[in-house]
Formats: C-alpha cells, structure tokens, sequence
C-alpha cells in the first residue's frame, strides 16, 4: 500500500463534497430526496428532475450543455432550450402512437440528439436503452432481442451497415429515428421531426419503481444481461454526482465515457444534469492535444475520466502536459476499473492533484465506494462507502455469509435498497436472484478493508492466482509491474505449474523508446520481485502491442487466460483485441 496523498485544495477551491456524519447510518433515499422536487402525490421522473424543474426554478438561460464537434464548431444549449428539445422528442414519440412503458434504444455517439432523445424519453415514461456505437451487428441484434426493443435511434450509416439487414427480424421494433435530415426507406428522419413536434410536453407522471433505464452488461462472458433501473435511480443520482464528485450548480463538469455504456449515461447526462452543472460533451474521441487543450480552454473544473485514457497519457509523458494550463481543474476521478497507485501518483505531479479512483458496478447504478475531495487518498484503494451505503467483506461459509474483519480478504457486498439499485435481469429471475445472500448484494469482486476503513480492490473472485498456497490479487500484480518506467500496460493470469498449482504470467506493453528484449524482460522481472516478493512475482513476461480489452476499456483477463491454455474464448463481440 501506497503513501497517503493529504487532501490539498488549491487555493480558492470549493470542496467537492461536503463531510457527512455517520455515512452508514443515514438513508440514502432521504438524501436524494433533499436534492430532487418530485412530481405532486409522491411521483418521481427523471426528465423533470434533469431540465424542466430548473427551467421551472427560473434556471432556464443557464447553461445545460457546451457541445464540441469532431470538426471543432462549438455549440451551447441551455437548460430551457434543452428541455424545450427533449420535449419535442416526447411529442415525436407520442405522435407515432407509443404509450408508457415502451423501450428506446439509442445507438449513437455524443451527438446532441442523443441528450434530447434520453431526456425526452423519460419524460414520456418510456424506458431509454443505451447502446454502444462501435458495437457490430451481432451485439444490436442480441440486445435489441433481449430487451424487446420498440424503437431505435441511430444515424443512417450505423443502421445501413448494421442493422437493416436484420430489422425486420425484431418483431417488436415499430419506429426507427434517423438523424439527421433525410432517413432509407421504412425509417423516419429526426430533424425534420423534430422540428415540426411542439417544444410543450407534460411530463408524464411516473411512480419510482416505473421503469426507466435497462444497461447491458458487457456480455464478455456469455450472454449479456440487461439490468433494469427505475426512475428512483435519481435520488442516488444526484447524490452520489454531489458527494463523489461534487457536482453542484454551474461547475463545468466533463465526463469522458461514451454514452453507450452506464457511466456515460448516468454520470454523463442524469447526475451533472440533476445537479445543474455545464456538462463539457466532446463529439471526438481520444485525442491527448485535443484533450488537453480542451481542459485548459473549457475551464473545466471536475474530470471523469478512465484508467485506459489516464495510462494514455502517461504513456505519452510528462513533456506532453507541459504546455497547457490545468489551473481551473479542482477535482479528478477515474471509473471503468480499478485506478493503479502509479496513475494516482503521476496525475498529482502533472496536474497538481490526484485521480480520484471510486468503484461500482452496471447492477449499482451509482457509485458506491469513494475517494472524495474531502478526504486523504491511499493510492490504490477505491476508497470509502457514500452516504447511505452499507458495505462489508464477507465469506460463505457453507452455512451462510460471514463478515470478515479488516484485513481480510473476501468478497465484496453491500445492504440492498439505495434508489438505484438493479431491480432485475430481463427475463432471468434466477440469476438475479443469486446476486442477494443474507442480507446482502454480492458485487463477485473481492477486496478487503484496512483498519482505517478504506476499501481495497484484489480481483474478481475468477481472476484470483493460486500459487502454492498464496492467493495472488492480478491488480496487486499489474500495479508492481506498471511502477517500471518501461512498462505502460500490464494484464497478469495464472498458468498451471505442476509444483506451485499456479505461477504468474504476465503481459505487457511498452512506454514509448522502450524496447522489447530479454535483457528488459529480466529487468522487469528483477524490479516486481523487489517489490512483490519472488513467490507473487511473474515468473514470464509476455510484451505485447496492446492488450484485449472490452470496448469501454477493461482489460480481459479471461481472454488472455482462454488463448494461453486453448480455451474456448466466449462472446468476444464486444471486445477490443490485438488484431483490432
């Protein structure tokens, strides 16, 4: 474990959060209640509670959100000209006869419709489905079936090159929105439509346990499950945008995620949004100048970013970061999977403060477990429970769950019933009833908590190494090896060994001007058996060009380990490998 970093505000600087008494004994239902208006006789919807409340509060010419393209046009959208937006969407759907309850699914990139069609879908109470853009026909098709899906929007070359070969094969599919201004045949053009719909809609009055949102899992390992939320997801909403990230009034906030996954949607249009933050939405994907200059030109204050991207730019060096102005940032916080020490530390020294790494899950909803501005940093760890959440390290014992102590490790669970937690799996009542154990939600990672009541991440309870008689965490591994300052990337398996049960074998990649060999092999192996101990260290280094890693960036363990020992690989749809 790591040296603490003290929480260090620059000069000026609003807490991110401020500190609650007690967290595991407050609800967190009650919490979110405090930062949302609600509907008359107990309704909840998460549209109203995103725009037209604020609208309604006299916040309309504030901005909602500043839109970058691609080709460098920027655009603002206020609070009522969004609301006005999304409420023309509503109309869109209601004049083509979809009532309450009907599924959108949405297949786009940053496009400033895909805000307006989210929005506008809640406000219509219907159910909004996100799906990730670079997705091949197969993973649509899949989820668009298992979701039951009535109605797409996408652009018209997604759907020519991936969808309409098979659309008439989802009997359920009734409307398909092109956007843009014209639309093939049997589809209908978005603008157009939109502009001909009335900026007025009434939002529908929707109870909390209304359906709202489905997230597909990644699906990397056999089917993809589709985890519902419903519109009382928002009460965790704004809370844990306020609390984790200090969302509040007017910060510019920019979140990095695509839309298509749970983070782009939740922390990317609900939460700031709810919170009443500017939203910085980046039409383009990864560009390290681009990115740059857009922090420095944006004056962004709060950054959500991911591992992979934050490994990029290390990659990339310091020299890189040298010329842009970072002054307005006041916090960072990673998401996707868990944050290594090393990134912690670099993005301190580049940027003048630490990533802030937190944890949870497409089941939760929300984030669970927290580094918060108000709070010291353990590099490595994911930090505390926010408000309202319960959480322990327990172990079945064969006749039940037992809560371990600190410093043991075990698998990590929470007490069910924050608002945005899953209420199902479409269509598998047994699978989603295995996640709930006495009295507890079993997230299947294991971790362990210190003494000081921080929470430490080892590895899914699949990816944990058994080497004669050492349980060896992958995450442990990988931050070792990426503390070398050849190594960028780092995915680390177990191999069967006759002696040891299990030894470690690990791949990497390279920082720019390191060159593969096995002088640098031996080298890296020598610098992780100093810090690691030669019964946890690797005992092979692979290099790689890059590493397998699910579309929204998880590096694939499992894939690494099926290719090693000729196993069969699973659903790699959704995967970025090698070859790609």
């Amino acid at each position: 474990m790591q040296d603490i970093i003290r929480k260090r505000p620059r000069s000026g600087q609003a807490p991110a959060s401020t500190p609650v008494a007690g967290f595991a004994t407050l609800d967190a239902r009650a919490l979110g209640r405090s930062l949302v208006t609600g509907l008359p006789d107990g309704g909840l919807n998460i549209g109203y509670e995103a725009v037209d409340r604020h609208v309604a509060r006299g916040h309309g010419n504030e901005t909602a959100i500043v839109w970058l393209s691609k080709e460098g046009a920027r655009e603002i959208t206020s609070y009522q000209e969004l609301a006005e937006l999304s409420s023309r969407f509503a109309n869109v759907l209601k004049s083509h006869g979809l009532e309450k309850g009907a599924r959108v699914f949405s297949a786009m990139g940053r496009e400033k419709e895909l805000y307006a069609a989210a929005l506008g879908t809640w406000k219509a109470g219907m159910v909004f489905t996100p799906l990730f853009a670079a997705f091949g026909p197969e993973p649509f098709r899949t989820r668009m079936e298992i979701g039951e899906a009535n109605v797409l929007v996408t652009s018209r070359a997604l759907y020519e090159r991936k969808i309409a070969a098979w659309r008439e094969d989802i009997p359920t599919l009734r409307l398909v929105l092109i956007v843009g201004e014209e639309a093939p045949e049997g589809c209908v053009a978005l603008g157009p439509a939109l502009r001909a719909a009335s900026p007025e809609y009434e939002t529908l009055h929707t109870r909390p346990e209304d359906p709202a949102l489905i997230h597909f899992t990644s699906g990397t390992t056999g089917k993809p499950k589709g985890a519902l939320h419903v519109h009382e997801a928002v009460l965790y909403h704004a809370l844990s945008g306020r609390h984790a990230l200090g969302l509040r009034p007017g910060i510019r906030y920019w979140c990095t995620a695509d839309p298509g996954w749970v983070t782009g949607t939740t922390y990317g249009i609900i939460s700031p949004l709810v919170n009443r933050a500017t939203m910085i939405v980046d039409e383009a994907e990864f560009d390290l100048d681009r990115w740059y200059g857009t922090l420095q030109r944006e004056k962004v204050q709060i950054w959500y970013s991911a591992p992979t991207a934050i490994r990029m730019m290390m990659r990339a060096g310091k020299d890189a970061a040298e010329p842009f102005d970072f002054s307005s940032l006041e916090f960072l916080a990673s998401v996707g999977e868990p944050l290594n020490p090393e990134a912690v530390i670099w993005s301190n020294e580049v940027f003048g403060l630490p990533f802030h790494d937190n944890w949870w899950q497409t089941e939760t909803g929300g984030i669970m477990i927290a580094n918060t501005q108000d709070a010291d940093i353990k590099p490595g760890s994911m930090g505390k429970p926010l408000p309202g959440i319960i959480a322990g390290i327990v172990e079945n014992t064969g006749d039940g769950l037992r809560e371990l102590p600190d410093g043991e490790i075990g698998e990590l669970a929470l007490r069910p019933g924050w608002p945005s937690m899953m209420r199902a799996y479409l269509n598998e009542q047994a699978r989603y009833d295995k996640c709930f154990a006495d009295g507890w939600y079993l997230s299947g990672d294991l971790a362990l908590r210190d003494a000081d009541g921080y929470y430490w991440f080892v590895g899914r309870a699949d990816d944990l190494i058994k080497s004669s008689g050492h349980l060896i965490g992958p995450f442990e591994v990988e931050s070792a090896l990426i503390e070398h300052d050849a190594v960028a990337e780092a995915a680390v398996i177990g191999v069967p060994d006759e002696t040891a049960g299990e030894v470690v074998k690990a791949f990497v990649t390279l920082n720019r001007g390191a060159e593969p060999g096995p002088e640098l092999e031996r080298d890296i192996r020598g610098f992780a058996r100093k810090r690691l101990g030669a019964a946890v260290a690797p005992r092979e280094i692979v290099f790689r060009n890059t590493l397998p890693k699910t579309r929204s960036g998880k590096i694939m363990r499992r894939l690494l380990k099926a290719r090693e020992l000729g196993l069969p690989e699973g659903d790699t749809s959704t995967l970025e490998t090698e070859e790609t």
